[in-house]
């Protein structure tokens, strides 16, 4: 279940791009495996008031042209860091990941931005006040499928 808050200037992105960004954010995780209704994604605008009250400040000064994402990742966890093979999944989803915000950030010069990730344990989160279903379970192909939570036998998922 990741939830991406995305934090700019309301001029950063036109309406088709917010939703051009989003859509490619929910293909990804769904290219995971995930249901596409697991995927948040919240455009949260940092208004600058023409210059005259900015409400974005990098280093202490204005900067109407920053974009902070802050994203939560509930439904799976990564790998530890502390052996080889978690070091490349981790750095291999970040470069999944800057893949998917290349078009709408990446290649836009104007641009600064920064990322980072957080991860909630799995016993820590539900949907529509349901435990999600074991990964690979006939359950979890069912809200994959259905694409919304949909109740079953917690001891037959």
């Amino acid at each position: 279940m990741p939830l991406w808050r995305i934090f700019s200037n309301p001029k950063t992105f036109s309406p088709a791009q917010r939703s051009g960004l989003a859509k490619a954010i929910t293909a990804l995780y769904v290219s995971r495996g995930l249901p596409a209704f697991y995927v948040n994604v919240l455009f949260i605008d940092l208004p600058d008031n023409d210059g005259a009250s900015p409400s974005c400040f990098v280093g202490g000064e204005p900067n109407p042209n920053f974009v902070r994402i802050v994203v939560e990742q509930i439904a799976r966890t990564m790998p530890s860091p502390d052996t080889e093979e978690g070091r490349k999944r981790r750095a291999g989803w970040m470069d999944m990941i800057n893949e998917t915000v290349k078009t709408w950030i990446i290649d836009r010069s104007e641009l600064d931005w920064e990322l980072h990730i957080y991860e909630t344990p799995r016993d820590l989160w539900r949907v529509q006040g349901l435990d999600a279903p074991p990964d690979g379970s006939k359950s979890a192909q069912l809200w994959f499928d259905q694409n919304k939570p949909v109740p079953y036998d917690v001891a037959n998922p």
